[in-house]
């Protein structure tokens, strides 16, 4: 996999195979919703061990019956192919 910044058009093409991911402004995002504390906290922890797989982290906010996600490639300056392979990952959980 190549850490090469994506065109809009590659964005617009690997967004289309996501299910809530929103691509803006350079950062992938998408937000899930949990029946309480402990279960996001849960499924934060399972994306956590992923990103640290995959050497690429994403920036994570979660609280009572949520965890949403921010992706970016920072040192290529926008999304790259690890971004949409990580959200493919944390949809499949």
């Amino acid at each position: 996999m190549e850490r090469r910044k994506l065109s809009p058009d590659e964005v617009a093409q690997q967004i289309e195979g996501l299910d809530g991911w929103v691509a803006e402004s350079d950062v992938l995002m998408k937000r899930f919703e949990f029946p309480n504390f402990a279960a996001s906290l849960d499924f934060v922890n399972k994306v956590g061990a992923l990103a640290e797989a995959a050497d690429h982290h994403p920036d994570v906010k979660f609280g009572w019956g949520y965890a949403e996600f921010a992706m970016t490639t920072h040192d290529r300056g926008g999304l790259t192919e690890f971004d949409f392979d990580l959200a493919r990952k944390i949809d499949a959980l």
